[in-house]
């Protein structure tokens, strides 16, 4: 098993391309399964949760074709040719689809083109309870027959799905993608209210337009589509990873460095960037990218609520407590969307943070220095928070578990040490 180690206190300086969103990618793969064309994505990044797509995929008899890279060799800007028309089953099985939740995404799809199928369930999740039961209740909403067996959903709608109107009693992302893709070949109208308005559900819409959905709202909490006979397939280019986009704004600023984030765009993390404004970090546009650098002194405590987009996300919650662990005075951390999502804070206080958790909450009082210590990965995003942390520690930090990291950030290592970290792979 590999690990990260890391030496800190090098400001990073440099320029750190920003790739393809994994969690827009996932479910445009997924919307392969919509059209008998071929459906050519670029900009998809190279990570392990594309990797279980397209094996999940190509195991229902998807064909998938890479008929591009990046012009260096690397593999930032892949383009996948994606082709549905020979699929030869529409059953997800648990091996695929416990390695990723984001593997349910292929439910909503495979129902409205081909009137059945069966996908696991997903499982637990780490960092809390992640419920399909919206998901279903959707596609009921539509005429599906969903029934559950031997850990299995197994839903059917021979004569087609209807439109229909779908009120989430919460905001889910994958349960407006599931549904969204389903509607767009359900006979009649599909008004979807409360839908999640995060970029990589609109990143979607857009993608399925082009595939020859009639979709109203696109950016709102509620969407109505028009639902068609068929989709054709199309081009279309991933949105940038705001998540990826935003970690290395803090690892700029923690650092006290001077990074471009190479494609980075202000619109996609504007909640993020305006915390990091008044804890005091630079952030400006500017040609090609967005400037990150701190250049008036010590990071100002602050407090963050992270809440659905538009709000302050809960995927950079972890990697803002590392922030507010070098800040002067207390920051004080509210996660709303997860019940588990501290796992990182007793890793963390290994190396020095001062953090007492009170519920939902976490209270950071900031200190003068974090050391570098072994620790363990336990999800994604504390996985990249732990790196942050020991890019700004004293000493030597060894972090375990980095299969985590694999799941959403691509050429880490890579990207750091361009900018002047030390930090390398290696084996356990």
């Amino acid at each position: 098993m590999d690990q990260i180690v890391i030496r800190g206190g090098n400001p990073l300086k440099g320029i750190i391309p920003i790739g393809g969103a994994k969690n827009a990618a996932l479910p445009l793969m997924a919307a392969s399964l919509l059209t008998d064309g071929v459906l050519r994505l670029s900009n998809l990044p190279h990570l392990a949760d594309i990797s279980t797509m397209a094996h999940l995929l190509g195991d229902m008899g998807v064909s998938i074709a890479m008929e591009g890279d990046a012009p260096d060799g690397g593999p930032i800007g892949r383009v996948f040719a994606l082709d549905a028309s020979g699929l030869t089953q529409t059953t997800a099985p648990y091996d695929l689809v416990r390695r990723m939740r984001a593997s349910v995404l292929v439910l909503g799809p495979l129902v409205a083109k081909h009137g059945h199928a069966r996908v696991s369930l997903p499982g637990g999740c780490a960092i809390g309870t992640r419920p399909v039961d919206l998901h279903l209740k959707a596609l009921e909403a539509l005429g599906a027959e969903i029934q559950l067996s031997e850990g299995y959903v197994e839903a059917k709608a021979p004569n087609g799905l209807k439109g229909g109107h779908v009120l989430f009693s919460n905001v889910t992302v994958g349960g407006t993608e599931n549904i969204l893709m389903a509607a767009c070949l359900a006979k009649g109208e599909t008004v979807i209210s409360n839908a999640a308005r995060e970029p990589e559900v609109t990143d979607l819409a857009h993608c399925l337009v082009a595939m020859g959905a009639k979709i109203d709202g696109i950016g709102t909490d509620t969407l109505k589509v028009q639902g068609c006979e068929s989709l054709h397939g199309a081009d279309y280019t991933v949105v940038v990873d705001r998540i990826e986009m935003a970690s290395y704004a803090v690892a700029a600023a923690v650092t006290g460095g001077d990074v471009v984030l190479k494609g980075g765009r202000l619109d996609l993390i504007e909640a993020v960037v305006d915390v990091m404004r008044r804890a005091g970090v630079d952030i400006e546009e500017v040609e090609g990218g967005l400037r990150v650098s701190r250049k008036n002194g010590a990071i100002k405590g602050f407090d963050v609520m992270t809440e659905p987009y538009p709000g302050f996300p809960t995927d950079m919650q972890a990697q803002m407590m590392v922030l507010a662990s070098v800040a002067e005075g207390a920051s004080m951390i509210t996660e709303t969307i997860f019940e588990n999502r501290f796992m990182h804070v007793p890793e963390l206080v290994r190396m020095g943070a001062d953090i007492n958790v009170h519920g939902r909450s976490a209270i950071v009082r900031g200190v003068k220095k974090l050391s570098g210590a072994q620790v363990m990965a336990t999800d994604l995003r504390a996985s990249s928070s732990l790196v942050l942390a020991a890019l700004v520690a004293e000493g030597t930090t060894q972090i375990s578990r980095v299969y985590h990291l694999d799941r959403g950030y691509e050429r880490l290592e890579e990207k750091l040490a361009a900018c002047g970290a030390e930090i390398e792979r290696v084996r356990e």
